[in-house]
């Protein structure tokens, strides 16, 4: 039998859920669960890591606001630069659905470095 989260749901139902609007959701979820250790890791790790792409990608998105303005070349950068941002977005989405199904199958799912991080966070 699973166990369940402070929510009242099976701790891998939370563990998704965790992931479902990156930092906002996963901070929501990291205060409110006290417990469940797998529930915690997930809410940690998803508030880690997208809080990471979201300010890389607003870094981006600030370069190519600057770079838009060269004259000659600043279309041409700005568009190179925009182009890495919609990457870093596609990546947000595609790693947001991978971790949602990995954590509903239960499955513990450590991104290299931010998933030891959030795991040695929770297990203390």
């Amino acid at each position: 039998m699973k166990t369940k989260s402070v929510f009242g749901l099976d701790e891998n139902i939370a563990g998704a859920l965790s992931y479902l609007l990156g930092p906002i959701s996963g901070i929501l979820i990291l205060v409110l669960e006290k417990n469940n250790k797998f529930v915690r890791f997930h809410a940690l790790q998803s508030t880690i890591w997208f809080l990471v792409l979201w300010l890389a990608i607003m870094f981006v998105d600030f370069f190519a606001g600057i770079f838009g303005f060269l004259p000659y070349i600043g279309g041409f950068l700005g568009g190179m630069i925009g182009i890495i941002s919609s990457v870093g977005a596609l990546i947000s989405l595609i790693s947001l659905i991978i971790l949602m199904v990995k954590a509903f199958s239960g499955a513990l799912c450590k991104i290299p470095m931010i998933g030891e991080v959030a795991w040695a966070q929770v297990s203390k």
